[in-house]
């Protein structure tokens, strides 16, 4: 059986995320007391439900500080007591700017907002508050810059495609005028690179395009930090998997996240992709 722990930020996308997997098939449950997370499990597991080998769970600051508190070793002690289960914990977050536009849009209280706190001290303390569960997520998304649409088809994408017995590997570009991806587990500077910016006929351009591709392609430099890029990735994603890590994220980053990075995570993609199918690639400026 598989469980999804789906956790993070009130207005992070949550409700999307159980949504998007229960249109996939997972039994999903948003707010489950996490005196019932056990009693669920068991049921689930029994032979009469055993026809759905999928489900989902929201747990987050609704349930209060002290649940937050216990889930990690309640997640622990069943990894260790159930054989067969595999549970993933998910964490949604965003920039508090971005969480402030949303609920001033939609006008939803946040449920530290009931305690008397405003709204901006509410989302500080709940971030606070969840920094743990953070900590010992499997896979950790900033939904900052993602739509609905967007959301929907990255977590199908980190979640619901390629084969379980592979990791999941996540390859963004980046602007670093945009701000850099936190959600990242190694990040790659590419400014080091000739820019296309400079050239007028190319500014307009993205790294797909074969005018920049062609530019690109003729530098010795940019085969360099492409060797070196493949190879210290072929080298150490084993040793991640070999740990059962089931996800992880590259972000490659340049200054506008238009050119250079765009390029070479199409480049990096076509090396690894072959070994790893759950590869998924994602242009965070170019949505």
């Amino acid at each position: 059986m598989k469980l999804v722990i789906v956790s993070g930020l009130s207005g992070s996308g949550k409700t999307i995320a159980l949504h998007t997997l229960e249109d996939a098939g997972y039994s999903c449950v948003d707010n489950l007391p996490l005196s019932l997370l056990t009693a669920f499990v068991e049921a689930s597991l029994k032979p009469s439900r055993r026809a759905n080998e999928y489900a989902a769970i929201g747990i987050d600051i609704r349930g209060g500080v002290d649940e937050l508190n216990e889930l990690h070793r309640q997640l622990t002690q069943l990894r260790q007591s159930t054989p067969g289960l595999q549970i993933h914990l998910l964490y949604l977050y965003a920039e508090p700017g971005v969480l402030l536009r949303r609920f001033s849009e939609t006008r939803r209280p946040h449920p530290l907002t009931r305690k008397g706190l405003a709204l901006d001290e509410a989302l500080s303390t709940e971030a606070r508050l969840l920094a743990p569960l953070r900590e010992v997520a499997d896979m950790v998304i900033d939904t900052s810059h993602s739509n609905l649409h967007q959301l929907r088809a990255l977590l199908r994408s980190r979640l619901l495609d390629g084969s379980p017995e592979k990791i999941s590997l996540l390859l963004q570009s980046f602007g670093y005028k945009h701000g850099t991806p936190s959600d990242s587990d190694f990040i790659f500077d590419m400014r080091c690179l000739p820019n296309p910016h400079w050239h007028a006929h190319l500014r307009p351009l993205t790294g797909r395009d074969p005018e920049v591709v062609h530019f690109l392609s003729q530098l010795p430099e940019t085969h360099t930090m492409l060797e070196q890029l493949s190879a210290l990735l072929t080298s150490w994603l084993p040793l991640f998997e070999r740990e059962q890590r089931q996800f992880l994220s590259v972000s490659l980053g340049c200054t506008g996240g238009q050119h250079r990075s765009v390029f070479m995570i199409e480049r990096l993609a076509e090396r690894l992709r072959s070994h790893y199918p759950n590869l998924v690639t994602r242009h965070r400026e170019l949505l």
